[in-house]
């Protein structure tokens, strides 16, 4: 069972990335939270596997930077694994949405582990509805292709969230 690693007011972070045009669609500041479970071979970003490594940071100085940068289209959270701290992100998230900035969030996990591991107290549901998309599933070095946009393996899925919520069923997208 996965615990959120903070309280709602502060996120364990590897990094921020101000201006990323590669975590999706347009300009957007990526979240990099520190820890992550799965150590999936040939992840991209193995220095945040580590949950005792990087820094701490509230979710106010965050948003400080977002609402600093008016060429943000939108905010990545990625990592390590953000449903590790899905309580602050999901924090995070609802001021983001008051400034209408869209969110995508990346995952080892599936849409349907999170789904039917959801309860009260590891806030995966807040997370999920605070973002408009999901990036799924582990990295697969064998399914890796570079030729997919924001993803790393044919494996992984773009979820389209609110359209999922309307519609009762899993819905991808091409972004």
């Amino acid at each position: 069972m996965l615990t959120d690693t903070n309280n709602c007011a502060e996120l364990r972070i590897a990094g921020i990335t101000d201006d990323s045009i590669v975590d999706g669609p347009g300009i957007r500041l990526t979240v990099f939270v520190q820890g992550c479970p799965h150590s999936c071979e040939g992840c991209h970003n193995p220095q945040t596997h580590d949950f005792s490594a990087g820094y701490v940071i509230s979710t106010e100085d965050i948003m400080d930077k977002i609402v600093s940068n008016p060429l943000l289209d939108g905010v990545t959270f990625s990592g390590g694994e953000p449903f590790c701290q899905a309580k602050a992100l999901s924090r995070l998230g609802s001021m983001i949405r008051e400034k209408g900035l869209d969110i995508i969030t990346f995952s080892g996990y599936t849409y349907e582990f999170l789904k039917a591991n959801a309860d009260g107290e590891n806030c995966y549901n807040d997370l999920l509805k605070v973002s408009d998309y999901l990036v799924d599933g582990p990295f697969i070095l064998a399914e890796r292709s570079i030729d997919l946009r924001f993803r790393g393996s044919a494996n992984q899925r773009i979820i389209d969230l609110k359209k999922t919520a309307k519609e009762g069923r899993v819905v991808t997208a091409e972004l």
